[in-house]
């Protein structure tokens, strides 16, 4: 007698056989659930500041060359755009004050930007105009200058343009001279106070030989550079500003 076989058995034995044929057909390689995926590497952006933190020969890239700050003596030209009979000229004070018309008090601009005095002189002139508009001009300063001196080629006040580092500074000074210690470059830096002098000693040998490329400061308005003949036993880490006559020709000081 022959046996017979229902409909259901037939699927059943079909979807057995589907089953078997998918798991064989999964990558060998995939992972079971609940584990974790290997981690990815960081975008190349990220390496790269990584490599440079964690690297102490990597130069640290140099600060944009700074705006010019407001220093005493210097002469702005005041111009208000709805109120011209505020229109004036000022000078500087020794103490960092500008005298404005209409202003009871007077306002302290020095070490300021531009862009900062016009923000401190519009919040000052709030309480005597209505929202007003100031342009600021710099009309009389001091343009901003380094000076090189010691043994260098040609010792002198130069003008600082743009980015300049203490490397480029000796070279623009006709470079280190017959016996120079460019192993202990001084620089001379003004502290918070006109009458201090910050001290600082650069490796320049290290430098040019394509090491410790921190060591090539970029130069601040102001900056002084000294290149002795031997080596100092002892440097402060500040000097007042009257011992540099030591160092400098009195006519760049």
């Amino acid at each position: 007698m022959k046996a017979r076989i229902s409909t259901g058995t037939i699927v059943c034995a079909l979807a057995g056989a589907l089953l078997l044929l998918g798991a064989s057909a999964m990558p060998a390689q995939q992972k079971p659930a609940g584990q974790s995926p290997a981690q990815s590497a960081p975008p190349p952006a990220q390496a790269a500041a990584t490599n440079a933190a964690t690297d102490p020969q990597r130069p640290a890239l140099h600060q944009r060359y700074p705006r010019y700050r407001i220093r005493s003596s210097d002469v702005i030209d005041l111009s208000f755009r709805f109120t011209p009979e505020f229109n004036q000229e000022v000078t500087v004070q020794p103490d960092g004050y500008i005298q404005a018309r209409g202003l009871q008090n007077d306002v302290y601009v020095q070490g300021l930007t531009v862009t900062e005095m016009t923000a401190a002189l519009q919040k000052a002139y709030s309480n005597v105009l209505n929202e007003p508009e100031i342009s600021v001009t710099l009309k009389d300063f001091d343009r901003p200058y380094f000076v090189a001196g010691g043994l260098v080629g040609k010792p002198g006040k130069y003008d600082l343009r743009g980015t300049t580092t203490a490397t480029q500074a000796v070279a623009m000074a006709g470079g280190f001279a017959d016996g120079a210690k460019n192993s202990q470059v001084v620089l001379f830096r003004k502290s918070n106070t006109d009458e201090w002098m910050e001290v600082k000693v650069l490796n320049l040998k290290e430098v040019l030989k394509g090491k410790n490329l921190n060591e090539d400061t970029v130069l601040q308005p102001g900056d002084m550079l000294y290149v002795p003949k031997s080596t100092w036993s002892k440097i402060e880490k500040f000097l007042p500003r009257s011992s540099l006559g030591a160092y400098f020709s009195p006519a760049v000081l």
